[in-house]
């Protein structure tokens, strides 16, 4: 469920947490700690958050885009498909959109359509369906990629999912 002002004041209540604070909170925890899996932990909960537009402004202050970039650099299979998840939860939105592409996204976001995790491919496809615009058409339909997609695309049998995120990405990109 989406979030407004006034439904987070009566969920937080007049001595809770802000949602701002609490992301600030998690993005220090986040740094903060080497755990393997703590990190994991806080970039699933991260990502959860970047769903709801309500958030969009908060990550954007705190940097939580480029967090979630960072985590799709990593050997770490679940922090990278938790960041890329975060990625394409939030890049509906094209202020998002536009810094993710800004910080170097795009073949971040590429290099995950090669993940054996496939949630990581799920969310790479889901991502560069929104990320793809006439300013970065040229980085991203490039013909390996395009190539890849269109594998995806006709693995109907294999996998359903990605089969129909690649075909919406065909359909509304490549002519």
């Amino acid at each position: 469920m989406f979030t407004n002002y006034q439904r987070q004041q009566e969920r937080t209540g007049q001595y809770g947490t802000s949602r701002q604070q609490y992301l600030q909170e998690l993005v220090n925890q986040f740094q903060n700690t080497s755990d393997e899996e703590t990190k994991e932990k806080i970039a699933a909960n991260l990502a959860n958050f970047a769903y709801d537009p309500y958030n969009y402004s908060f990550l954007r202050q705190l940097n939580v885009l480029e967090l979630f970039l960072d985590c799709i650099t990593e050997p770490n299979e679940k922090l990278m498909e938790f960041g890329i998840g975060g990625i394409c939860n939030s890049c509906v939105d094209p202020a998002n959109a536009a810094i993710i592409t800004q910080c170097g996204g795009i073949p971040l976001v590429i290099k995950c359509l090669s993940s054996p995790v496939r949630n990581t491919v799920n969310y790479a496809l889901g991502a560069l369906y929104y990320l793809c615009n006439k300013s970065n058409r040229e980085e991203i339909l490039k013909p390996e990629v395009i190539d890849v997609i269109e594998r995806y695309a006709a693995a109907q049998t294999v996998n359903a999912s990605f089969s129909n995120l690649a075909k919406a990405f065909l359909d509304k990109h490549v002519s």
